[in-house]
């Protein structure tokens, strides 16, 4: 039985790119490399999706990538590295799968981002939904978010606060 698969022009450069940037980033790294004689040799593999109209890729780094043609899902696992230059993202993560035709990344496993070199997120779970720029964070068992923002406070020496609302208190029912 012969099978026959039938792909889109896009879709064959995207898994050209996949496949031909690792081979690329080996040959690199064959000449004038310190690390190459070292007792631990540096695996490294790449995979940048495209996204229309920016001009910049979104790069996503790790000692394993995998793609599903199929199913349009890159995997990343082992020290991941992910790099969004045009919205100045920056983040690590144990594994990162990027869903292209959600236009979504799920990265886990100790998440770190930092945006713009200033605002962060920590968790062990985020979802960057790519068309909203919107982040979905998700701690550990147990444990909370940590994100930190960077707000510009035009006239930090203005009276013109108010107070925070008072809490109410509750009545304890027994």
């Amino acid at each position: 039985m012969k099978l026959h698969y039938q792909l889109s022009k896009l879709q064959v450069h995207r898994f050209g790119l996949i496949l031909i940037l690792p081979v690329a980033l080996v040959c690199a790294m064959s000449f004038d490399n310190p690390l190459r004689n070292s007792k631990h040799p540096v695996q490294l593999q790449s995979a940048i999706a495209q996204q229309s109209g920016q001009g910049q890729p979104l790069q996503i780094d790790g000692d394993l990538i995998q793609y599903d043609s199929k199913t349009q899902v890159a995997t990343a696992r082992g020290n991941v590295q992910m790099l969004y230059k045009a919205r100045g993202i920056r983040a690590t993560a144990a594994q990162a799968q990027l869903f292209n035709r959600e236009r979504r990344i799920v990265l886990s496993g100790d998440v770190y981002i930092l945006q713009n070199g200033a605002n962060s997120i920590r968790a062990e779970v985020v979802t960057y939904l790519i068309d909203e720029g919107r982040f979905v964070a998700q701690p550990k068992a147990n444990q909370q978010v940590r994100s930190v923002y960077i707000v510009d406070d035009a006239n930090p020496n203005s009276n013109n606060t108010t107070a925070a609302p008072s809490t109410p208190s509750f009545k304890r029912r027994n």
